[in-house]
């Protein structure tokens, strides 16, 4: 079985502000584009909900799945563990509770490994997905961020 590789990217195009992820699935010779735009959020949301969106995008379980991403912050949680310590902890003080929880849920369902890929360097993936986020971000009919909303009223944000 071929492995799916999930290219993915998230904008905030001022941090908070308009956002907007970008995804590319690969299988084979075979690709899907998905990108959504968002009202309010920032930049760590939009990386987190491309890698959600991808994951949850597949119709089998049991995938063997490389998540290619630029954000040091989703690669190093998940990669690091970092993320499995703050359930533990209840997600105490941690932004982004919300989309951490879904991506706990997805997360398990695969055999999933992450590879991190500088950003803007010419990867011809990584620079679609730049363009899908950003255009999802400037487009129209921009959906609300409810967790992002959420989040400001706790004081995360």
């Amino acid at each position: 079985m071929a492995v799916v590789e999930i290219y993915t990217d998230g904008s905030a195009r001022s941090n908070p502000g308009r956002g907007g992820y970008g995804v590319i699935l690969k299988y084979g010779e075979k690709e899907k584009e998905i990108s959504q735009g968002f009202k309010n959020t920032t930049n760590n949301r939009m990386e987190l909900m491309a890698v959600i969106v991808g994951l949850e995008s597949l119709t089998r379980e049991g995938l063997e799945v490389v998540v290619y991403s630029d954000s040091k912050y989703v690669v190093d949680s998940v990669e690091k563990k970092w993320v499995f310590g703050w359930v533990k902890k209840g997600f105490k003080d941690k932004k982004n509770p919300d989309l951490w929880k879904r991506f706990l849920q997805i997360y398990p369902k695969h055999k999933v490994k992450f590879k991190w890929i500088k950003g803007h360097n010419d990867h011809p993936y990584n620079e679609r997905c730049d363009v899908l986020a950003t255009e999802a971000a400037d487009g129209g009919g921009l959906h609300v961020d409810h967790g992002y909303e959420q989040g400001k009223k706790d004081g995360l944000f």
